[in-house]
């Protein structure tokens, strides 16, 4: 066997192994697995399949047809169990995915390292003597060309590779940021309603308070909001510091290998040129490792790229058919059905009560002419009579309208200001009203608790229906997920491309090396002139 034969089979095996990667989609390579899977061109769009029937008391699968993937702890059976974070055996299908080009990167750290093994061993027991029949000036230059030529790759995909890694860090980053975001809003939330409810515990007209019962009532629903906040935080804050600690560790490695292999590249080619040999196979040896090393790393992207799919189909299929127990609840947890249904009415019912509360002072006290011997009731209440406030609910706790002569709870502070009375030292009216300053302020604290909870009415519903959690995954999957999967197709196809620019550059190395080893003895043989002369014939 001679030179040229192992090098020409290292440079057709390079090349095929090139070719099997640029027309391999790690979706159709798994689809050919199984015939009755194949789709053709390879490609799944991410389309949200719809959901078989749930059974009664079944749990939902999430984004089952996407997910349906041979599962190899599972001798290679499909896997059923749909969308599932917590599942080994959806990760161990969903990482079959990147099995393509964890089967290139073995094939060719194997297959390259027994070229390199032949190559060796030709060299040191097969001596060799260069002859003129033996120097192709051709070959020479078209090593060079083609050297060349896929360092350019290696460098586009070097920079392919690092545009494509920072995108992606940031597509992620906002992603995390937008559920972290609606996270704190919601748990803000369910502590802004607890300290409303607190207030309305202890807040009072005239020494007129909540019944005991209701005050007991809000004591058990604040201990119930608080732990349902503090979990909803937890949650999410370590999901946020796991996934935000994987991305840095992700990032840091990309650009670690981007700028590895521009580096790689434009010393290979200058030793090359330069004909610094053993430089060369120094070169060559760490470059067989890293470009292996690359291989897997774009299979974990690939991998990493279908679980973000599944997650999004995932998402999407949630929003569709809503289900409170879901693989999901480790992204964003509803909050307790009950505990969100309980926080509703008693925050209708603490409103109402604030409410009458309210009118029974107005009614009993400001808006009757007591006598002066009536004791602390009296406080020499004149002129026209308070509009009474108006309940947002029924006794039922159902929504009403106001009737003709009540405030409402938005504009009661200003036009209750105008029936308040200046007071004398001995805490009486000496102008024409029926509200004391001291009276007027707590009714003020009473309106602004009965409106802040009447405020956080819709909240409490969405909790209760989980409608932020829905208009969440539904963002996401609108906004991100796009996103998120093309610039993760930018990272896994510049290590691709970065890979297979080195594989074969790597490769010319060697060629290229020879080559001018081959030209430099012949020449340092022959001398220039007659290589001149032999150039000119064979023009």
């Amino acid at each position: 066997m001679s030179c040229l034969r192992i090098y020409s089979m290292c440079i057709a095996s390079a090349f095929l192994l090139s070719l099997l990667l640029c027309s391999m989609h790690p979706t159709a390579a798994l689809a050919a697995l199984s015939s009755e899977e194949a789709v053709p061109g390879g490609i799944v769009h991410l389309e949200a399949s719809p959901p078989a029937p749930l059974a009664e008391n079944s749990s939902l699968v999430l984004a089952a047809r996407r997910t349906h993937r041979h599962d190899p702890l599972d001798n290679f059976k499909r896997y059923g169990g749909g969308w599932n974070i917590s599942n080994e055996h959806y990760w161990a299908s969903v990482g079959l995915t990147g099995a393509p080009y964890f089967a290139i990167a073995c094939l060719w750290f194997i297959g390259f390292g027994l070229v390199l093994s032949a190559l060796l061993c030709y060299h040191c027991c097969c001596k060799r003597r260069v002859k003129l029949d033996e120097l192709h000036e051709k070959a020479y230059t078209i090593s060079l060309i083609l050297l060349v030529l896929f360092t350019c790759a290696g460098v586009a995909g070097s920079i392919l590779l690092y545009v494509g890694q920072d995108k992606f860090h940031r597509s992620i980053s906002h992603t995390l940021d937008y559920v972290v975001d609606q996270s704190k809003f919601t748990v803000q939330n369910l502590r802004n309603v607890s300290e409303y409810l607190d207030l309305a515990k202890t807040a009072g007209v005239d020494q007129v308070f909540l019944p005991v019962s209701n005050q007991q009532k809000i004591d058990d629903l604040n201990r119930k909001l608080n732990r349902e906040a503090n979990n909803l935080e937890s949650k999410t804050n370590d999901n946020s510091r796991t996934i935000k600690d994987v991305l840095e560790n992700v990032r840091f490695t990309l650009i670690v290998v981007a700028a590895a292999m521009l580096l790689l590249a434009f010393l290979g080619l200058l030793f090359s040129i330069l004909g610094l040999k053993t430089l060369v196979y120094f070169l060559v040896l760490g470059a067989w490792f890293l470009v292996a090393g690359t291989f897997i790393l774009c299979g974990v992207f690939v991998l990493l790229n279908s679980a973000v799919g599944d997650t999004c189909v995932a998402m999407k299929e949630w929003v569709a058919h809503p289900y409170e127990d879901t693989a999901l609840d480790h992204i964003l947890p509803c909050v307790d059905v009950a505990t969100a249904e309980q926080s509703l009415n008693q925050s209708k019912e603490v409103t109402s009560k604030v409410v009458a509360v309210v009118n029974q002072v107005l009614s009993t006290v400001a808006n009757r002419n007591l006598p002066p011997n009536a004791g602390p009731l009296y406080y020499n209440q004149s002129g026209p009579l308070v509009p009474t406030l108006c309940s947002p609910y029924t006794v039922r706790l159902d929504n009403r309208q106001c009737n003709a002569g009540e405030v409402n709870l938005t504009n009661a502070v200003q036009v209750w200001k105008n029936y308040t009375c200046t007071v004398s030292s001995s805490g009486i009216c000496a102008t024409t009203g029926r509200i004391t300053p001291d009276i007027y302020k707590q009714l003020v604290l009473a309106v602004n608790i009965s409106y802040g909870l009447y405020h956080y009415t819709p909240f409490l519903v969405s909790l209760e229906d989980c409608t932020f959690v829905r208009d969440t995954f539904g963002t996401i999957t609108k906004n991100y997920c796009p996103g998120l999967r093309e610039h993760l197709r930018w990272v896994y196809i510049g290590l691709a491309f970065v890979s297979t620019g080195i594989m074969l550059s790597i490769i010319f190395w060697v060629v290229y090396s020879k080559q001018r080893r081959r030209r430099d003895e012949y020449l340092k043989q022959h001398g220039d002139g007659q290589f001149m002369a032999r150039d000119n014939k064979s023009v």
